[in-house]
Protein backbone atom coordinates (compact mmCIF):
# COMPACT_ATOMS: atom_id res chain seq x y z
CA UNK A 1 0.00 0.00 0.00
CA UNK A 2 3.26 2.48 0.49
CA UNK A 3 4.18 2.08 -2.45
CA UNK A 4 1.13 2.98 -4.38
CA UNK A 5 0.59 6.05 -1.86
CA UNK A 6 3.87 7.57 -2.04
CA UNK A 7 4.01 8.00 -6.01
CA UNK A 8 0.90 9.35 -5.78
CA UNK A 9 1.75 11.92 -3.13
CA UNK A 10 4.50 13.01 -4.70
CA UNK A 11 2.38 13.58 -8.33
CA UNK A 12 0.08 15.58 -6.21
CA UNK A 13 2.64 17.58 -4.81
CA UNK A 14 4.37 18.09 -8.22
CA UNK A 15 0.91 18.94 -9.81
CA UNK A 16 0.20 21.39 -6.38
CA UNK A 17 4.01 23.04 -7.08
CA UNK A 18 3.52 22.74 -11.12
CA UNK A 19 -0.10 24.69 -10.63
CA UNK A 20 1.20 27.24 -8.94
CA UNK A 21 4.03 28.38 -11.06
CA UNK A 22 3.27 31.59 -12.95
CA UNK A 23 5.12 33.43 -15.31
CA UNK A 24 4.12 36.72 -16.09
CA UNK A 25 4.28 37.99 -19.64
CA UNK A 26 6.06 41.27 -21.08
CA UNK A 27 4.27 44.51 -20.64
CA UNK A 28 1.70 42.69 -18.12
CA UNK A 29 1.88 42.91 -14.04
CA UNK A 30 -0.15 40.54 -11.88
CA UNK A 31 -1.76 42.04 -8.64
CA UNK A 32 -1.21 39.24 -5.83
CA UNK A 33 -3.42 39.14 -2.62
CA UNK A 34 -2.30 37.07 0.45
CA UNK A 35 -5.20 35.98 2.80
CA UNK A 36 -7.46 38.68 1.06
CA UNK A 37 -4.53 41.44 1.27
CA UNK A 38 -2.71 42.56 -0.67
CA UNK A 39 0.76 41.49 -0.92
CA UNK A 40 2.54 42.79 -3.92
CA UNK A 41 2.92 42.95 -7.79
CA UNK A 42 4.39 41.02 -9.84
CA UNK A 43 6.58 41.74 -12.84
CA UNK A 44 7.76 39.94 -16.08
CA UNK A 45 9.69 36.62 -14.99
CA UNK A 46 8.82 33.52 -13.08
CA UNK A 47 6.87 33.59 -9.71
CA UNK A 48 6.10 31.28 -7.25
CA UNK A 49 2.29 31.76 -5.21
CA UNK A 50 1.92 29.92 -2.15
CA UNK A 51 -1.23 27.54 -2.47
CA UNK A 52 -4.21 28.35 -0.48
CA UNK A 53 -2.75 31.24 0.86
CA UNK A 54 -2.14 33.79 -1.92
CA UNK A 55 -4.36 34.57 -5.30
CA UNK A 56 -3.43 36.95 -8.28
CA UNK A 57 -6.25 38.72 -7.85
CA UNK A 58 -5.88 40.84 -11.04
CA UNK A 59 -3.85 40.33 -14.72
CA UNK A 60 -2.70 44.28 -16.10
CA UNK A 61 -1.61 45.06 -18.93
CA UNK A 62 0.85 48.06 -19.31
CA UNK A 63 0.38 48.75 -22.86
CA UNK A 64 -0.92 51.77 -23.92
CA UNK A 65 -5.19 50.49 -24.51
CA UNK A 66 -7.45 52.79 -26.16
CA UNK A 67 -11.08 53.68 -24.31
CA UNK A 68 -13.84 54.75 -27.22
CA UNK A 69 -16.32 56.73 -25.17
CA UNK A 70 -20.13 56.90 -26.07
CA UNK A 71 -21.10 60.91 -27.23
CA UNK A 72 -21.94 62.54 -23.32
CA UNK A 73 -24.15 65.51 -23.44
CA UNK A 74 -22.08 68.73 -21.93
CA UNK A 75 -23.82 71.94 -21.56
CA UNK A 76 -21.26 74.98 -22.39
CA UNK A 77 -20.83 78.09 -20.91
CA UNK A 78 -23.94 79.95 -22.89
CA UNK A 79 -25.87 76.81 -21.73
CA UNK A 80 -26.15 75.07 -25.67
CA UNK A 81 -26.79 71.53 -24.52
CA UNK A 82 -24.67 69.25 -26.85
CA UNK A 83 -23.02 65.96 -27.17
CA UNK A 84 -19.08 65.19 -27.24
CA UNK A 85 -17.58 62.35 -28.72
CA UNK A 86 -14.39 61.69 -27.92
CA UNK A 87 -11.51 58.55 -28.00
CA UNK A 88 -8.17 58.64 -24.70
CA UNK A 89 -4.99 56.82 -25.37
CA UNK A 90 -3.97 55.97 -21.75
CA UNK A 91 -2.00 53.80 -19.68
CA UNK A 92 -1.48 51.61 -16.41
CA UNK A 93 1.58 52.49 -14.74
CA UNK A 94 0.34 51.69 -11.07
CA UNK A 95 -1.18 48.21 -11.02
CA UNK A 96 -1.98 48.71 -6.86
CA UNK A 97 -4.00 51.91 -7.25
CA UNK A 98 -5.74 50.67 -10.65
CA UNK A 99 -6.87 47.66 -8.79
CA UNK A 100 -7.88 49.32 -5.45
CA UNK A 101 -8.22 53.21 -6.38
CA UNK A 102 -11.30 53.10 -8.00
CA UNK A 103 -13.94 50.72 -9.20
CA UNK A 104 -14.42 50.87 -13.13
CA UNK A 105 -12.21 53.59 -13.56
CA UNK A 106 -12.82 54.35 -17.13
CA UNK A 107 -16.40 54.55 -16.21
CA UNK A 108 -15.73 57.15 -13.49
CA UNK A 109 -14.19 59.57 -15.98
CA UNK A 110 -16.32 62.19 -16.89
CA UNK A 111 -15.89 64.87 -19.99
CA UNK A 112 -19.20 67.30 -19.03
CA UNK A 113 -16.93 69.97 -16.61
CA UNK A 114 -14.34 70.36 -19.61
CA UNK A 115 -15.97 72.06 -21.92
CA UNK A 116 -18.05 74.41 -19.80
CA UNK A 117 -16.82 77.15 -19.45
CA UNK A 118 -16.45 77.79 -23.16
CA UNK A 119 -19.13 79.34 -25.54
CA UNK A 120 -20.54 77.10 -28.63
CA UNK A 121 -18.49 78.88 -30.85
CA UNK A 122 -14.91 78.43 -28.94
CA UNK A 123 -16.00 74.77 -28.80
CA UNK A 124 -16.38 74.38 -32.12
CA UNK A 125 -13.52 76.38 -33.22
CA UNK A 126 -11.18 75.00 -31.07
CA UNK A 127 -10.68 71.18 -31.22
CA UNK A 128 -7.32 71.10 -30.65
CA UNK A 129 -7.21 73.45 -27.19
CA UNK A 130 -10.02 71.28 -26.06
CA UNK A 131 -7.89 67.96 -26.70
CA UNK A 132 -5.03 69.53 -24.63
CA UNK A 133 -7.45 70.96 -21.96
CA UNK A 134 -8.82 67.52 -21.81
CA UNK A 135 -5.56 65.66 -21.71
CA UNK A 136 -4.01 67.34 -19.00
CA UNK A 137 -7.25 67.74 -16.47
CA UNK A 138 -7.98 63.56 -17.39
CA UNK A 139 -4.08 62.72 -16.60
CA UNK A 140 -4.50 64.51 -13.22
CA UNK A 141 -7.78 63.47 -12.57
CA UNK A 142 -6.95 59.73 -13.18
CA UNK A 143 -3.32 59.86 -11.59
CA UNK A 144 -4.63 58.41 -7.83
CA UNK A 145 -6.01 55.66 -10.01
CA UNK A 146 -2.82 54.87 -11.41
CA UNK A 147 -3.50 55.56 -15.20
CA UNK A 148 -2.04 57.76 -17.17
CA UNK A 149 -3.81 59.76 -20.01
CA UNK A 150 -1.23 59.99 -23.03
CA UNK A 151 -4.05 61.48 -25.50
CA UNK A 152 -7.37 62.79 -25.89
CA UNK A 153 -8.82 63.06 -29.43
CA UNK A 154 -12.46 64.57 -29.83
CA UNK A 155 -13.89 62.76 -32.87
CA UNK A 156 -17.11 64.60 -32.73
CA UNK A 157 -19.05 67.44 -31.54
CA UNK A 158 -23.09 67.42 -32.12
CA UNK A 159 -24.59 70.88 -31.35
CA UNK A 160 -28.68 70.75 -30.98
CA UNK A 161 -30.36 70.27 -34.12
CA UNK A 162 -31.86 73.50 -34.30
CA UNK A 163 -28.70 74.76 -34.17
CA UNK A 164 -27.52 72.53 -36.90
CA UNK A 165 -30.21 73.96 -39.57
CA UNK A 166 -28.95 77.55 -38.34
CA UNK A 167 -25.51 76.46 -39.35
CA UNK A 168 -26.93 74.46 -42.14
CA UNK A 169 -28.66 77.41 -43.66
CA UNK A 170 -25.35 79.69 -42.56
CA UNK A 171 -23.70 77.51 -44.44
CA UNK A 172 -25.80 77.62 -47.49
CA UNK A 173 -25.87 81.69 -47.78
CA UNK A 174 -22.13 81.33 -47.81
CA UNK A 175 -21.74 78.52 -50.58
CA UNK A 176 -24.55 81.00 -52.27
CA UNK A 177 -22.79 84.29 -51.87
CA UNK A 178 -19.32 82.98 -53.02
CA UNK A 179 -21.05 81.56 -56.07
CA UNK A 180 -22.84 84.95 -56.76
CA UNK A 181 -19.43 86.25 -56.16
CA UNK A 182 -17.35 84.05 -58.48
CA UNK A 183 -20.58 84.08 -61.47
CA UNK A 184 -20.05 87.90 -60.98
CA UNK A 185 -16.16 87.85 -61.32
CA UNK A 186 -16.51 85.63 -64.39
CA UNK A 187 -19.28 88.25 -65.69
CA UNK A 188 -16.75 91.15 -65.52
CA UNK A 189 -13.76 89.16 -66.62
CA UNK A 190 -15.94 88.12 -69.62
CA UNK A 191 -16.54 91.65 -70.44
CA UNK A 192 -13.16 92.91 -69.91
CA UNK A 193 -12.30 90.79 -71.96
CA UNK A 194 -15.18 91.63 -74.86
CA UNK A 195 -13.93 95.28 -74.28
CA UNK A 196 -10.31 94.14 -74.80
CA UNK A 197 -11.03 92.32 -77.85
CA UNK A 198 -13.32 95.20 -79.38
CA UNK A 199 -10.80 97.80 -78.33
CA UNK A 200 -8.11 95.86 -80.10
CA UNK A 201 -9.91 95.35 -83.25
CA UNK A 202 -10.74 99.00 -83.28
CA UNK A 203 -7.05 99.80 -83.62
CA UNK A 204 -6.67 97.14 -85.88
CA UNK A 205 -8.86 98.42 -88.39
CA UNK A 206 -7.77 101.65 -87.90
CA UNK A 207 -4.54 101.36 -88.38
CA UNK A 208 -5.30 99.49 -91.66
CA UNK A 209 -7.12 102.33 -92.90
CA UNK A 210 -4.08 104.87 -91.70
CA UNK A 211 -2.11 102.13 -93.70
CA UNK A 212 -4.21 101.76 -96.76
CA UNK A 213 -4.44 105.72 -96.80
CA UNK A 214 -0.55 105.97 -96.76
CA UNK A 215 -0.55 103.50 -99.58
CA UNK A 216 -3.15 105.56 -101.81
CA UNK A 217 -1.43 108.79 -101.32
CA UNK A 218 2.13 107.26 -102.12
CA UNK A 219 0.71 105.36 -105.03
CA UNK A 220 -0.81 109.44 -106.40
CA UNK A 221 2.69 110.74 -105.24
CA UNK A 222 4.63 108.10 -107.58
CA UNK A 223 2.05 108.55 -110.28
CA UNK A 224 2.18 112.63 -110.29
CA UNK A 225 6.09 112.30 -110.13
CA UNK A 226 6.34 109.68 -113.20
Amino acid sequence: MKWIIVPILVALLLILVVSNIVIVQQSRAYVVERLGAFRTVWNVGLHLKVPFIERVAKKVSLKEQVADFAPQPVITKDNVTMQIDTVIYFQITDPKLYTYGVEHPMNAITLRNIIGDMELDQSLTSRDTINSRMRSILDEATDPWGIKVNRVELKNIIPPKEIQNAMEKQMKAERERRESILQAEGQKQSQILVAEGEKQSAILRADAAKQAKIMEAEAEKTAKIL
